[in-house]
């Protein structure tokens, strides 16, 4: 990330090329999680992040505070006004309930999770083979490679209640010098296992928006479980929900996403 700064704190973000979902725009996850940077940390609150368009890569975007708090992402370069808009970012709650949990069910053991990844769509077939977080054609320390595969079937046509699974241990690229990983990679990992609950083979999907919490870091080396969870479909709406849980199962960070699936 590159950044210029005023009043201490920095004005712009730049996503670098190599932090891309499909090829040509930034991973909606790894993008959101930089803007809510400005707005909460590690155990802070959850934030909610509306992407407009596909975040540009490469070039610097504008970060502005609106008077009520919340933060847009602008492209200055856009040559058209309603390209302009990137994004949006604010504050708010992301409870997770015994009556509205983010994974129903709980989490899975590491070793289930793995063996999960063999039943990953997209080591076969893959809209976006390149995206920093779930691409097969990513090599180890250049993406994420989170390969979520099912873990607790859904039902009817849409498969509503799908449950996803995989393991993630961060690689050393991604330490910030404290031997965990940064608040935007952990979003970029609870972004790609919610999409893959629903059928991105079949039904390619943008992100359209996330909200996050993360309760604890990642340790860089340790295994971790990602899951992802579809909630409902309606219409072009994927609704999804993911999650970040330790070796022993105790949750450290949550997500709940709306997806767009591209017109075909």
């Amino acid at each position: 990330m590159n950044a210029t700064t005023g009043n201490g704190a920095p004005t712009t973000i730049t996503i670098p090329t190599g932090y891309n979902g499909p090829d040509g725009s930034g991973n909606g996850g790894y993008t959101a999680g930089l803007l809510a940077s400005r707005l909460t940390a590690v155990g802070g609150p959850a934030v909610q992040v509306t992407l407009r368009v596909p975040p540009p890569l490469d070039h610097p975007l504008t970060v502005e505070c609106e008077p009520n708090g919340t933060l847009s992402l602008t492209d200055p370069a856009a040559e058209e006004e309603r390209a302009r808009l990137v994004a949006e970012a604010a504050v708010t709650e992301l409870p997770d309930t015994p009556d509205s949990p983010v994974i129903p069910g709980g989490p899975v053991g590491a070793p289930e999770a793995e063996e999960a990844e063999s039943r990953y769509p997209g080591l076969t077939a893959h809209p976006f083979p390149r995206c920093y977080s779930c691409g097969p054609e990513r090599a180890e320390g250049d993406g994420l490679r989170l390969f979520a595969g099912s873990v607790r079937p859904g039902t009817g046509p849409d498969a509503v209640g799908n449950t996803v699974a995989c393991t993630w241990t961060p690689h050393p690229a991604l330490d910030e010098g404290s031997g965990t990983v940064g608040l935007a990679q952990v979003w970029a990992a609870l972004d790609c296992p919610g999409g893959w609950s629903s059928d991105v083979v079949g039904r390619p999907a943008l992100l359209g928006r996330i909200t996050v919490r993360v309760d604890r870091a990642p340790r860089i080396g340790d295994t971790h479980v990602v899951m992802g969870h579809l909630e409902s479909v309606e219409g072009r709406k994927i609704r999804t929900g993911s999650a970040l849980y330790d070796a022993e199962g105790r949750l450290m960070a949550l997500a709940r996403a709306t997806w767009i699936a591209l017109r075909t």
